[in-house]
């Protein structure tokens, strides 16, 4: 059988911090779009709904997977925890949690410049979010990455999608430079992509993106981040996002926590 990566794929993952994998999850989009249908109908407590001037919705919300089956099945039965396997070249993949964007058409919101680490409750290099569109994106509505910025070794204030600062006065990060204004000075990378396609991406690649430019389509995506064998649970100056507020894990223990399953390798 052909393997789901390339060894180029892999490649170009560890030494650009993204790649994309075009085609792998096409059969999956349905029952996606159908889990997340059930979602925007009732969303969860962390639900994030914001809104244009024009009243045009942009919503995010995660860990909804153990409520919604099609999320579910789809994180425990696809190819996708093997992917990450692959990619972050562990013999583990737990699931950190799904993580779900809805832009809708003409939506002007634009997702600032960010990576997603000094977010997370996770220390470790083993990690990799699987971003799947379940519309046809153009490039110019495209998640955009900067090539390369995961090896910077920095970690940069994290903010709400609203730009409000998450750990407040706690925050200890460095801002983020000013990607958009100088665009220029780095290697963004972003794609056109069809429903199923996968843009995989390291928690600490710095990407934002535009608001949705198509007036006719919205930009629908479900992501599936991962984890993998270095993997380490960690505090960080205040509540995280998500806030994963029944884990009772300690700073520095591995992320063995039914809030984490383990889904490869998979049981026999």
């Amino acid at each position: 059988m052909d393997p789901i990566v390339t060894d180029a794929e892999v490649e170009t993952y560890q030494a650009d911090g993204v790649v994309c994998v075009q085609g792998l999850f096409a059969g999956w989009v349905e029952a996606l779009r159908e889990g997340m249908a059930a979602n925007l109908a009732a969303p969860s407590a962390d639900g994030k709904l914001y809104r244009d001037d024009a009243g045009r919705l942009f919503m995010s919300d995660y860990c909804n997977w153990a409520r919604i089956p099609q999320y579910e099945d789809f994180l425990r039965r696809s190819c996708c925890a093997e992917l990450a396997a692959a990619l972050m070249r562990s013999t583990t993949a737990r699931l950190f949690h799904e993580h779900v964007l809805v832009k809708e058409a003409g939506a002007a919101i634009a997702t600032p410049w960010h990576h997603d680490q000094p977010y997370y409750c996770v220390d470790g290099r083993q990690n990799a979010s699987i971003w799947v569109p379940l519309d046809p994106v153009a490039r110019d509505t495209s998640v955009e990455f900067v090539a390369g910025s995961h090896l910077w070794d920095r970690f940069f204030t994290p903010e709400r999608f609203n730009r409000q600062a998450l750990y407040g006065e706690a925050d200890t990060y460095e801002r983020l430079p000013d990607i958009e204004g100088h665009r220029a000075d780095y290697d963004i990378r972003g794609f056109e992509l069809e429903p199923g396609d996968a843009i995989c991406f390291h928690f600490m690649t710095v990407h934002g993106a535009p608001g949705n430019r198509s007036l006719a389509r919205p930009r629908r995506a479900v992501s599936a981040r991962w984890i993998g064998d270095d993997a380490r649970f960690a505090l960080r100056p205040g509540p995280t996002s998500p806030p994963f507020r029944e884990v009772r894990l300690r700073h520095g223990d591995p992320m063995d926590a039914p809030e984490f399953p383990l889904c490869w390798p998979r049981a026999a």
